[in-house]
């Protein structure tokens, strides 16, 4: 998507154990190559009875909170992740319209300051049309429902869980 970066996280110095390693922050750049796809990833189902290794999954991908969203590029390394999590999240490609209505509707402005005091630690930040963003979105829940069996069952099957491909896009405008 043109115009979209992500500032990630700095490299040098000890990270503190609540933050991400340095393979998160690479899931958190956009696609500012043109080979790679851009994926929206909802998380859906709460972290309750979830054990740590997919807490730890969810919180490498930005997802911490039900209905919020982030954009990923699609990788090898986010595909194991989001295959991780797949019983709690839903993904899809994301077309640049309906990023672009998520930026203007529902992104909050980064006004904090980009570093630490010590320089050791950079926050990640969203960069579209030279505003800085923050990583995810917060959404609502969707309009109509998530699906006719519910958050437990797969897209497939007709619930809400899974890969949905283009119709991620349906799911967020009604989310928006």
């Amino acid at each position: 998507m043109a115009g979209i970066k992500t500032m990630e996280k700095g490299q040098t110095g000890k990270i503190a154990k609540a933050a991400p390693s340095v393979a998160a922050s690479q899931t958190h750049k956009q696609a500012s190559t043109s080979s790679g796809k851009n994926i929206a990833v909802v998380l859906i189902r709460g972290s309750i009875d979830m054990t740590q290794q997919l807490k730890d999954a969810l919180r490498v991908l930005g997802l911490h909170r039900k209905n919020h969203c982030v954009v990923v590029n699609d990788n090898p390394v986010t595909q194991g992740m989001i295959l991780k999590v797949k019983d709690y999240i839903t993904w899809g490609e994301i077309t640049e319209q309906t990023f672009k209505e998520m930026v203007e509707k529902r992104g909050k402005e980064f006004k904090a300051r980009q570093t630490d005091s010590k320089k050791k630690y950079s926050y990640r930040v969203l960069q579209y049309n030279s505003k800085k963003y923050k990583p995810y979105f917060a959404l609502n829940p969707p309009r109509k429902g998530f699906g006719r069996k519910g958050i437990k069952v797969a897209f497939r099957a007709g619930g809400a869980l899974g890969n949905r491909g283009e119709k991620i896009n349906d799911l967020l405008q009604r989310m928006i």
